[in-house]
């Protein structure tokens, strides 16, 4: 398991850092403790769910050099592809939407780009946690990604690590079919107008 961020406190709390944040959580939910084991380029914890071991990881390469810490600790652990899952911020899904994916490309994601390349391998599964376009008229795309995370945004942090849990404990197919466009408006409603399930 993978959350895709810069290391640094300037950068903790921005929408590029959606995959830490979503990491940290989800070590809280485990009781894994604090992902602070360096090594391969990366801070890292250990724990288990339901008879399987999980490494949770957050690279310390600075996020467009991502992919030297997957493949250090790919190689480390021997752990193909199709079982290294991604988490990290998507501009392309709205604030506090989600979107489980089996495999793809990077879709302009920097991060996820030096993944596939060091890996030589797009066949691992993500989860891509939407943190709203900015204003290209106004604003820049990297000043976006680098600025603070709005509520929105973080509504999709907070329900990834569920995502993570359901794609572990029962396939990425039910992870697909529970997350794959589900927001959590604070009034229980769906933002596309659907009901919640």
């Amino acid at each position: 398991m993978v959350g895709l961020g810069n290391p640094g406190r300037q950068y903790e709390s921005t929408r590029h850092n959606a995959g830490f944040l979503a990491l940290d959580l989800l070590a809280q939910q485990l009781d894994a403790g604090q992902v602070n084991q360096a090594k391969h380029q990366a801070l890292f914890t250990t724990c288990r769910l339901e008879n399987k071991t999980l490494l949770l990881a957050k690279p310390q390469t600075f996020m467009n050099l991502s992919g030297q810490a997957v493949r250090d600790l790919a190689a480390a652990y021997q752990v193909p592809p199709e079982r290294i899952v991604v988490l990290y911020d998507d501009i392309h899904l709205a604030g506090g939407r989600l979107r489980v994916r089996r495999s793809g490309s990077a879709g302009g994601h920097n991060g996820v780009k030096d993944i596939i390349y060091q890996l030589n391998s797009d066949q691992f599964p993500r989860i891509k946690i939407g943190v709203g376009a900015p204003d290209r008229s106004r604003e820049d795309l990297k000043d976006y990604v680098l600025d603070a995370m709005d509520s929105d945004a973080y509504e999709g942090v907070k329900l990834a690590p569920q995502a993570v849990v359901t794609l572990i404990c029962q396939g990425i197919d039910q992870a697909m079919q529970d997350f794959n466009g589900l927001s959590e408006p604070s009034d229980g409603a769906r933002r596309d107008g659907q009901a919640p399930r």
